[in-house]
């Protein structure tokens, strides 16, 4: 009887044994999938020009209509951006691989919804409806960040990396105090800069918040206007003038975006060639792929670009 219960009994164990190993194994094997799913399942929420919306802690696909260097600089790299930031003078190396979501300002819905965005950065708050519908939209409205200090501790906030904007913005700082303290042993204080393109049939001047160098001249360089039209241009941020008027915008210095025309053709034309600045060999052109761009990375990119410039005039 002994021996019969024996033979019934040690089976049983050993059968029991097995599913006791296999379900340890299955719940080694579940745990980390399991945190790292509770990981990235967190939120958190945040107040928005829309109101308060939930938004991934730790978002893993971001599609940025804007704001994509400040992405890149704490080392986020988006799934999905316009076509116009992956063709980026600054940025196009750094894009490889990104999706192109569409035209900037009326991007694909439907490319983006292919993604599967957990969070959407736009400043278009035009497409908020669409674009919420698809996964968690933060809008910031252009020109709400003013400069690379408040993008970069913004999106640290955002996206839980202050630290890593911290130490980005504690460097950006001392190449910016460099680059300046350069300038400032050549150009007199008192000279005046101006910041225009040259759009064929139209002439646009610019303030300090609107691209084509007005960030690096008048907010790193610490630099001013003609001063008769100083406080039109800083409210305004643009302002679109004719040749007739052309003088009383043109600073001592002049920084300006031209496709199609070189400090030569400059010199050449009877309005412009009149201008002290050209006269002086005080005028600097470069084309719109590297002026328009504002972003942090841009920024100091034409920090050394205008630096360079000013210290190794003849």
């Amino acid at each position: 009887m002994l021996k019969q219960n024996r033979k019934f009994l040690t089976p049983l164990f050993l059968l029991l044994l097995l599913l006791l190993t296999a379900c340890g194994e299955k719940e080694k094997t579940a745990s980390p999938a399991t945190e790292q799913d509770t990981k990235e399942a967190e939120t958190k929420t945040i107040q928005t020009t829309n109101g308060e919306i939930v938004i991934p802690t730790n978002p893993q696909r971001i599609v940025a209509e804007e704001y994509i260097a400040s992405l890149l600089v704490l080392d986020v790299k988006p799934v999905g951006a316009p076509g116009l930031a992956l063709k980026n003078y600054y940025l196009k190396e750094a894009l490889k691989g990104v999706e192109d979501i569409g035209v900037y300002g009326k991007p694909s819905t439907e490319r983006i919804l292919g993604l599967k965005p957990d969070l959407i950065i736009t400043g278009n708050g035009e497409n908020y409806d669409a674009l919420s519908k698809i996964a968690p939209t933060v809008v910031i409205p252009y020109g709400e960040l003013k400069n690379a200090h408040e993008e970069l501790t913004y999106f640290g906030e955002l996206l839980g990396k202050e630290q890593e904007a911290k130490d980005w913005l504690s460097q950006y700082d001392q190449k910016i105090a460099d680059a300046k303290a350069q300038v400032d042993a050549i150009i007199p204080e008192e000279a005046s800069f101006s910041i225009i393109e040259d759009a064929g049939k139209s002439i646009y001047v610019y303030g300090d918040n609107f691209g084509r160098g007005g960030q690096p001249v008048y907010q790193s360089f610490g630099r001013k206007p003609p001063a008769n039209v100083a406080e039109e241009i800083m409210e305004k941020q643009w302002a679109e003038i004719s040749e007739e008027i052309l003088a009383d915008y043109a600073g001592d210095y002049i920084i300006l975006t031209s496709n199609d025309r070189t400090v030569e053709d400059f010199k050449k034309d009877p309005i412009w060639g009149s201008l002290p600045a050209v006269k002086n060999d005080n005028l600097y052109v470069w084309p719109e792929e590297r002026s328009w761009y504002y972003d942090p990375t841009a920024v100091l990119a034409q920090v050394e670009e205008l630096t360079n410039w000013l210290t190794n005039k003849k």
